[in-house]
Protein backbone atom coordinates (compact mmCIF):
# COMPACT_ATOMS: atom_id res chain seq x y z
CA UNK A 1 0.00 0.00 0.00
CA UNK A 2 1.26 3.06 -0.85
CA UNK A 3 1.80 5.89 2.35
CA UNK A 4 -0.28 8.95 0.87
CA UNK A 5 1.30 11.29 3.09
CA UNK A 6 4.57 10.46 1.46
CA UNK A 7 3.29 11.13 -2.21
CA UNK A 8 1.96 14.37 -0.84
CA UNK A 9 5.13 15.58 1.24
CA UNK A 10 3.06 15.82 4.29
CA UNK A 11 3.31 14.64 7.75
CA UNK A 12 0.19 13.09 9.19
CA UNK A 13 -0.64 15.35 11.24
CA UNK A 14 -1.03 17.81 8.12
CA UNK A 15 -4.10 20.03 8.37
CA UNK A 16 -6.71 19.84 5.33
CA UNK A 17 -4.92 23.09 4.52
CA UNK A 18 -1.33 21.78 4.15
CA UNK A 19 -2.74 18.74 2.64
CA UNK A 20 -4.51 21.12 -0.06
CA UNK A 21 -0.94 23.20 -0.48
CA UNK A 22 0.67 20.45 -0.89
CA UNK A 23 -1.77 19.16 -3.88
CA UNK A 24 -1.47 22.24 -5.38
CA UNK A 25 1.88 22.95 -5.59
CA UNK A 26 2.18 19.21 -7.04
CA UNK A 27 -0.58 19.14 -9.38
CA UNK A 28 0.66 22.45 -10.76
CA UNK A 29 4.38 20.39 -11.44
CA UNK A 30 3.17 16.77 -12.56
CA UNK A 31 -0.27 18.40 -15.08
CA UNK A 32 -0.18 16.52 -17.97
CA UNK A 33 -0.52 20.36 -19.82
CA UNK A 34 2.74 21.04 -18.33
CA UNK A 35 4.52 17.82 -18.84
CA UNK A 36 3.16 16.51 -22.81
CA UNK A 37 3.57 12.70 -23.66
CA UNK A 38 5.54 11.71 -20.17
CA UNK A 39 4.23 8.64 -18.70
CA UNK A 40 6.18 8.91 -16.00
CA UNK A 41 4.16 12.59 -14.88
CA UNK A 42 0.81 11.49 -15.67
CA UNK A 43 1.34 8.12 -13.55
CA UNK A 44 2.57 10.89 -10.81
CA UNK A 45 -0.14 12.98 -11.42
CA UNK A 46 -2.92 9.96 -10.96
CA UNK A 47 -1.00 8.86 -7.64
CA UNK A 48 -1.13 13.08 -6.55
CA UNK A 49 -5.14 12.85 -7.26
CA UNK A 50 -5.50 9.47 -5.19
CA UNK A 51 -3.58 10.78 -2.36
CA UNK A 52 -5.90 14.28 -1.97
CA UNK A 53 -9.11 12.57 -3.03
CA UNK A 54 -8.70 10.51 0.11
CA UNK A 55 -6.81 12.58 2.90
CA UNK A 56 -9.27 15.53 1.83
CA UNK A 57 -11.82 13.98 2.97
CA UNK A 58 -12.28 13.47 6.74
CA UNK A 59 -14.02 10.35 6.46
CA UNK A 60 -11.65 8.56 4.04
CA UNK A 61 -8.81 9.94 5.87
CA UNK A 62 -9.83 8.46 9.07
CA UNK A 63 -10.38 5.07 7.15
CA UNK A 64 -7.10 5.41 5.90
CA UNK A 65 -5.79 6.43 9.02
CA UNK A 66 -7.34 3.91 11.83
CA UNK A 67 -5.01 0.72 10.26
CA UNK A 68 -1.42 2.21 9.83
CA UNK A 69 -2.15 3.61 13.32
CA UNK A 70 -2.19 7.19 13.00
CA UNK A 71 -4.74 9.27 15.06
CA UNK A 72 -6.10 6.45 16.99
CA UNK A 73 -5.83 7.98 20.34
CA UNK A 74 -5.99 11.56 19.22
CA UNK A 75 -9.24 13.80 19.86
CA UNK A 76 -9.96 15.79 16.55
CA UNK A 77 -10.71 18.92 18.31
CA UNK A 78 -9.66 20.50 21.14
CA UNK A 79 -11.20 22.51 23.87
CA UNK A 80 -12.20 25.97 22.39
CA UNK A 81 -12.06 24.71 18.87
CA UNK A 82 -14.92 25.98 16.75
CA UNK A 83 -17.32 23.37 15.44
CA UNK A 84 -20.19 22.82 12.96
CA UNK A 85 -23.12 20.21 13.90
CA UNK A 86 -23.06 17.83 10.56
CA UNK A 87 -25.42 15.02 11.99
CA UNK A 88 -27.23 13.08 9.80
CA UNK A 89 -30.00 12.84 12.27
CA UNK A 90 -32.96 15.24 11.99
CA UNK A 91 -31.26 17.12 15.05
CA UNK A 92 -32.06 21.18 15.86
CA UNK A 93 -28.35 21.63 15.87
CA UNK A 94 -27.75 20.46 11.98
CA UNK A 95 -25.77 23.34 10.18
CA UNK A 96 -25.34 25.19 14.02
CA UNK A 97 -21.29 26.48 15.31
CA UNK A 98 -20.62 26.19 18.64
CA UNK A 99 -17.27 25.74 20.71
CA UNK A 100 -15.97 22.53 22.44
CA UNK A 101 -16.47 23.04 25.72
CA UNK A 102 -14.78 20.43 27.63
CA UNK A 103 -11.97 18.50 27.30
CA UNK A 104 -13.35 15.30 25.33
CA UNK A 105 -14.04 11.75 26.19
CA UNK A 106 -13.60 8.56 24.86
CA UNK A 107 -15.32 5.06 24.74
CA UNK A 108 -14.57 2.20 22.78
CA UNK A 109 -15.28 3.55 19.41
CA UNK A 110 -15.04 7.32 19.41
CA UNK A 111 -14.60 10.44 21.03
CA UNK A 112 -17.38 12.27 22.56
CA UNK A 113 -17.39 16.37 22.94
CA UNK A 114 -19.58 18.43 25.00
CA UNK A 115 -20.38 21.58 22.76
CA UNK A 116 -21.67 25.04 23.77
CA UNK A 117 -23.94 27.31 22.10
CA UNK A 118 -24.44 30.91 22.54
CA UNK A 119 -27.60 32.91 21.49
CA UNK A 120 -28.98 35.73 23.09
CA UNK A 121 -26.62 35.57 26.45
CA UNK A 122 -27.98 32.07 26.92
CA UNK A 123 -25.75 29.17 26.17
CA UNK A 124 -26.51 25.37 26.24
CA UNK A 125 -24.70 22.43 25.92
CA UNK A 126 -25.14 19.37 24.22
CA UNK A 127 -23.14 15.99 23.38
CA UNK A 128 -22.20 14.83 20.08
CA UNK A 129 -20.14 12.08 18.62
CA UNK A 130 -16.85 12.53 16.69
CA UNK A 131 -18.35 11.64 13.26
CA UNK A 132 -21.14 14.29 14.09
CA UNK A 133 -18.80 17.42 14.44
CA UNK A 134 -16.50 19.09 11.31
CA UNK A 135 -14.05 21.91 12.05
CA UNK A 136 -14.97 25.34 10.90
CA UNK A 137 -13.52 25.76 7.21
CA UNK A 138 -13.03 29.19 5.33
CA UNK A 139 -15.61 28.49 2.90
CA UNK A 140 -17.74 28.66 6.53
CA UNK A 141 -16.14 31.09 8.41
CA UNK A 142 -13.90 33.92 7.10
CA UNK A 143 -12.54 34.10 10.26
CA UNK A 144 -10.15 30.55 9.66
CA UNK A 145 -8.98 31.16 6.75
CA UNK A 146 -6.12 29.28 5.50
CA UNK A 147 -2.98 31.17 6.16
CA UNK A 148 0.01 30.41 3.85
Amino acid sequence: MQDYYQVLGVTPDASLCQIKAAYRRLAFRYHPDRNHNNAEANQKMMEINVANDTLSNPVTRKQYDVPLGYHVNVSKFKVGNKVIINSHSPSPYRGRTGVVDAEPFKDTFRYWYMVRFDSNSFSMVNRFAEEELSAVTPENDREYACRG
